[in-house]
């Protein structure tokens, strides 16, 4: 692959740095840099987020839509307002950080927050003729399995004396029974997609109450009780439904929101980062395009997993479109991201300084590595 300016399209699509600069913010940054040196050149912005929060936002900033508010349950189940977005195609995309966060805790409250607002968009999403809702599965505050979301979609489950109840983390064990036939009608005619950047099971030492729940406030005898809980949810669901949802990959996202609604919804896994590329229709933009800038804080052996560099890079790859990878931190061993498709990874840090100061010169060091990298692009 070689950089030529005879296809007349630069493409910027980092994720967020997290803790110190937007998807957004990046965006600008670079194409403030690419403009010092091709004027001329058309550039396609794309700030990414894959699931987590500011994925409704980054959608609109790329193709349009609408933003929806709804007035729903937080996870603690008093009263607030959420949102939703609409693109121009009529997908509805809901990130469940957005109802279920951790900024919108007071405190962490694993054991007793539930995914009830969740369903509550979903169903207004359904109620207003939506067939495609995108589910952005990054950031909550919750371990119930998405349970909660089912239950505001009309899923019964009931404990051993066949007493009723909307499950919470702590309460996942007492599930004995569940009925699905009184869910939402709307679900029939539904494509649920499910967005995700882990591939992290249910349950078990890379599970959602094990990876996830510490982060969220559990203890260790939280999580040893957030998980065998999720165990017996995935038991139940798959004698009563008959999905088997326990080693999904994937199904350990939002506090395993990843693996109720792939087996209660029919929800479709995929990587956040793939979904976000087929809205914009990255593939067609490639088509014309000369090289790609992406970028995110730091690249390592978790994003060979999928995330956003990679499943850019890998996009890139196939039309033989170089792809230059700017990001804060370059960890080890990252050979194998150059066979996914990945040029070049730049990093910004520019001086020897802790995380403390760097990040205080985030934005300076970006533009300063930027302009190097078009100084050399353009010799």
């Amino acid at each position: 692959m070689k950089f030529t300016t005879d296809k007349n399209r630069i493409i910027l699509i980092p994720d967020s740095f997290k803790g110190t600069i937007s998807a957004t913010e990046v965006c600008e940054i670079m194409e403030n840099s690419v403009r010092k040196f091709l004027p001329n050149v058309e550039i396609t912005a794309i700030p990414v987020a894959d699931g987590g929060e500011g994925t409704v936002e980054a959608l609109k900033l790329a193709v349009g839509g609408e933003i929806v508010h709804v007035d729903v349950k937080d996870p603690l189940m008093q009263n607030m307002t959420s949102f939703y977005g609409v693109l121009p195609n009529g997908s509805a995309v809901i990130e469940v950080a957005a109802v279920v966060g951790l900024p919108l805790m007071k405190e962490p409250a694993v054991m007793d927050a539930t995914t009830y607002g969740v369903g509550e968009l979903i169903s207004d999403a359904l109620a207003k003729g939506h067939t495609e809702i995108i589910i952005g599965l990054g950031g909550s505050a919750t371990n119930d399995g998405g349970a909660g979301a089912c239950s505001a979609l009309g899923i019964k489950f009931f404990d051993k004396d066949e007493n009723e109840f909307i499950p919470v983390g702590k309460t996942l064990i007492d599930i004995a029974r569940i009925d699905a036939s009184g869910k939402n009608p709307g679900l029939n005619n539904a494509t649920i997609k499910l967005m995700s950047d882990i591939n992290n099971p249910l349950c078990g030492e890379r599970g959602a109450a094990a990876v996830f729940g510490p982060q969220k406030g559990a203890t260790e005898s939280d999580v040893i009780a957030l998980d065998a809980g999720l165990r017996n949810f995935a038991e139940i669901v798959k004698r009563d439904i008959g999905a088997d949802i326990l080693d999904v990959p994937g199904a350990g996202a939002a506090g395993g929101i990843g693996g109720g609604f792939y087996g209660l919804l029919n929800g479709k896994m995929e990587m956040g980062i793939d979904v976000i590329l087929d809205i914009v229709k990255f593939d067609e933009l490639l088509a014309d395009t000369s090289i790609v800038f992406t970028g995110e804080g730091k690249i390592d052996s978790q994003s060979l997993s999928g995330k956003v560099v990679i499943g850019i890079a890998k996009r890139a790859k196939k039309q033989n479109v170089p792809l230059i990878a700017v990001v804060g931190d370059i960890g080890d061993n990252m050979d194998e991201a150059y066979d996914y498709g990945v040029t070049a990874i730049m990093s910004t840090n520019r001086v020897a300084v802790p995380f403390k100061e760097a990040k205080l010169r985030s934005k300076s060091d970006l533009a300063l590595t930027m302009d190097e990298i078009m100084r050399l692009l353009t010799l």
